[in-house]
């Protein structure tokens, strides 16, 4: 029989995909033997409070739909902050914990994203999976919290019993533990089914951004100062995702003219947005964090045929030279935008890689991890 997975995420599971919602909705499709339990970032009422927010009640251990009970979620609750040390992490492991023996699990594969669990593997014993997407440990965090995430990361990459990166970046950071590489993709054949125009989005010529407002990837700065030359050629940037930048960035945009910040929107209606966007913008700074990517938009990009102008990160700096993709600096990205957005473009239809054969690449390395590890001492 299959083994079930506990899939601690760094993510929700919500109506915007990222590579696990794609993974592991593959994965039960592909074994209707498979379970997962989903762990979704953890609720933190005290950080509410203090942060004179309402607190938001956990939703805690649920069935998601579409997958016959086979998909359970669970978001926990971080009663103590991470000041608290250890015991916070007790706490939350616990939550885990008691969610697995109620749905009577033994020995389950634990697939962590976010390295500073990685207690939990060696309080469980289960065998681990450390599924990198982002190396957070180059990321810009305050000392303790970049402390952790180094901990944490050097941990998992010792005692997981398979390391999982979805870069050429990361597979070359992390080399010591031998990597499996399963990049991101896309769904191709949703992606290319013509879709309506979106109702919100602005008139041409737009270009499109896809993807969470993080400071971590977003250039702020070269947004705000591109905005209203794109404004005066006539055109306007529309920024689709979630927004996770500081209040002082995100009004920031917001007063810029040329941006639009038009929030989330559910996966099934992203392709829609893209395929009627003028140009795909990739307004990314360029920094360690970022050369560890894989983007997924890169992939989303290239399967709706669109043009592209990108700074030169990883995903993208890759396709200089290529037909319908622009490399430009920050301090040329402004120009070449406005270039993209004045000249007629038709569509392209690149190979790309489906989401398919990813899962097909992860089911096999799932199987290959075989019988359970013997328990902790």
């Amino acid at each position: 029989m299959t083994r079930p997975l506990v899939v601690v995420s760094l993510e929700p599971w919500d109506d915007v995909w990222r590579r696990n919602q794609y993974l592991i909705d593959g994965l039960l499709r592909r074994d209707d033997d498979r379970s997962v339990l989903f762990v979704e970032p953890p609720s933190d009422p005290l950080h509410d409070v203090r942060s004179r927010r309402r607190p938001r009640p956990a939703t805690g251990f649920r069935d998601a739909a579409g997958h016959g009970g086979r998909l359970r979620l669970l978001e926990p609750v971080k009663a103590l902050p991470r000041a608290a040390g250890p015991l916070a992490d007790r706490l939350l492991h616990g939550q885990v914990r008691r969610a697995v023996a109620r749905l009577g699990w033994r020995e389950p594969i634990l697939w962590l994203n976010d390295p500073r669990w990685w207690r939990l593997a060696e309080r469980t014993g289960w065998d681990a999976v450390y599924d990198i997407t982002d190396d957070w440990t180059r990321a810009e965090r305050a000392p303790r919290e970049h402390a952790r995430l180094v901990e944490g990361d050097a941990e998992l990459l010792s005692r997981s019993r398979r390391v999982v990166v979805c870069s050429p970046g990361l597979a070359e950071s992390k080399a010591g533990a031998h990597p499996v590489l399963i990049p991101n993709a896309v769904d191709v054949e949703r992606y290319r089914r013509p879709l309506p125009r979106p109702d919100d989005l602005p008139a041409d010529p737009v270009a499109v951004y896809v993807g969470t407002l993080h400071e971590d990837r977003l250039d702020v700065p070269l947004l705000t100062r591109i905005g209203p030359r794109v404004a005066e050629a006539g055109g306007a940037i529309a920024l689709v995702g979630p927004d996770a930048l500081s209040r002082a960035h995100s009004e920031a945009l917001r007063a810029t003219p040329g941006i639009r910040l038009l929030g989330p929107r559910p996966w099934a209606a992203i392709p829609a947005y893209l395929q009627h966007a003028h140009a795909l913008a990739v307004p990314h700074v360029v920094s360690p964090f970022t050369d560890s990517l894989d983007p997924i938009k890169a992939y989303e990009y290239l399967a709706v045929g669109r043009p592209i102008v990108s700074t030169p990160v990883a995903g993208f700096r890759e396709r200089a030279g290529t037909p319908g993709t622009v490399i430009a600096d920050a301090a040329g990205f402004g120009d070449a935008l406005v270039r993209t957005l004045g000249a007629p473009s038709a569509r392209s239809s690149p190979a790309v890689p489906d989401w398919s054969e990813r899962v097909a690449d992860y089911d096999a390395l799932l199987r290959g991890i075989g019988s359970p590890a013997a328990p902790p001492a």
